[in-house]
């Protein structure tokens, strides 16, 4: 869609409104709505926001933003069937003075990109996003914590109870131009994935926000609640959001070399080195809430353990078996929580590094690591990743690469925020120790 193109709709009528979004540092999508009438405007000079009020942004003496959007992302939202019909917009955020703001998340990205272009690399990605659908209480507008179904791996009805929703959801993803290539139910009851097209890495992010967005609108609407909860219900596999990730160079994948062992090139192994030297550093953004660690815990298929493996499913990372065009690596541990644009820019960064000082990794694990004995994971020095969200704090707080990567701003206010949401949990009293400790003691 061309800026011309773009305003001729608007002037038609055929766009009545559009939605101007962004992410705030804590991954949650945020919107403006104006008339379609003062696109070219905001096209021309930018759309003027209050920083103060995003979470993470900017303090009130130097609150004045830009919203400059990217016309790569347009898209109709496919539950507006009203004449003069609402587009979507993602922005970039701009100061006052011209240039990016150093806080936002889209930005953080585009600068790992820069650095992967500079080193010779096109980057793609593709993630495989699970969530919960549960029933809502109509009454008082909440989700009600019991599961909807008591379907597994592949049911389809009558035990997949969210099969139509899933089935809506779908149809706007592709109204909205995604190339959905599977939709299934997953292993845990009333667990689901979607998957969609691996493409460059900004449009995979962008793509992810725009994903949780549509799930979540369209199963209120059909009168249910989705959440990307990791771990919304103990004694079950929770929600991970499993990362592919390849560079390409020169139009050939720079992961692949049919002359070395297993078809993968130094580039792919110094770059699952990388990943694997930075991975008890990223864990806080790319698993970044309390709930997080309740997923990565041993038995429920998470990887927890600090390891790389060919087709191998128990390890953090995974080289699955297709070779040539298709060679590429899964980073298994992250999950639907965290931000996508700082996961996938760390994810990168920590590839790179290990591209940049030929890191190598250690060897790859073909045994299962689930059922490994401790003696055998220390005999293979495998590590496991952080326990908890303030023990992932620690190693993150700690690393220059974190900081370089993300920025002074973003490092800063992230650190602070998961701090103080660490400091909550703590001081809370949980259902569990209300029924472990009130009657006996």
């Amino acid at each position: 869609m061309t800026e011309k193109e773009l305003i001729q709709k608007c002037e038609s009528g055929e766009i009545g409104f559009v939605r101007l979004q962004i992410t705030d540092i804590n991954g949650m999508l945020k919107n403006v709505e104006v008339p379609a009438r003062m696109l070219p405007t905001i096209l021309e000079k930018g759309a003027m926001f209050d920083g103060s009020s995003i979470d993470g942004f900017v303090r009130i003496e130097e609150s004045d933003m830009y919203l400059r959007p990217d016309l790569s992302t347009f898209a109709f939202l496919p539950w507006d069937n009203c004449q003069g019909k609402t587009i979507r917009l993602i922005c970039d955020v701009y100061k006052p003075d011209g240039t990016p703001f150093e806080g936002d998340p889209r930005y953080v990205l585009k600068r790992v990109i820069q650095r992967a272009k500079s080193m010779g690399f096109e980057t793609y990605a593709g993630p495989e996003p699970e969530f919960f659908i549960v029933k809502r209480d109509h009454d008082r507008g909440k989700p009600i914590g019991a599961f909807l179904d008591t379907g597994s791996y592949f049911d389809l009805l009558p035990v997949d109870g969210g099969e139509e929703v899933r089935k809506q959801i779908v149809l706007s993803l592709q109204e909205m131009g995604f190339e959905v290539e599977a939709a299934h139910h997953e292993v845990a009851p009333s667990q689901h994935e979607i998957d969609f097209r691996y493409t460059d890495i900004l449009k995979t992010a962008d793509n992810i926000q725009t994903f949780k967005w549509v799930v979540k609108t369209i199963a209120i609407a059909d009168g249910f609640h989705a959440t990307f909860m990791p771990k919304p219900f103990s004694g079950v596999n929770g929600s991970g959001m499993h990362i592919h990730m390849s560079l390409f160079s020169d139009g050939n994948n720079a992961f692949y070399d049919s002359s070395k062992d297993h078809g993968l090139s130094q580039t792919a192994l110094s770059f699952v080195g990388g990943i694997i030297s930075h991975a008890k550093e990223i864990t806080a953004v790319t698993n970044p809430t309390i709930n997080s660690y309740k997923r990565l815990t041993p038995g429920y298929e998470a990887p927890v353990n600090i390891s790389w493996a060919l087709g191998n499913r128990s390890a953090m990372i995974r080289i699955p078996s297709t070779r040539g065009e298709g060679t590429r690596l899964e980073f298994r541990s992250p999950d639907p929580t965290c931000n996508p644009y700082l996961a996938l820019a760390l994810t990168l960064a920590a590839g790179l590094d290990g591209v940049e000082k030929r890191i190598d990794p250690p060897n790859p694990v073909d045994e299962n690591i689930f059922k490994m004995k401790g003696s055998r994971r220390k005999e293979l020095m495998i590590e496991n990743l952080p326990g908890t969200l303030i023990n992932a704090l620690e190693f993150t707080r700690n690393s220059e690469f974190v900081k370089s990567t993300l920025g002074d701003h973003i490092f800063n206010t992230f650190v602070r925020s998961k701090e103080g949401e660490w400091s909550e949990f703590c001081a809370s009293v949980t259902d569990w120790e209300i029924s472990k400790y009130l009657e006996l003691y």
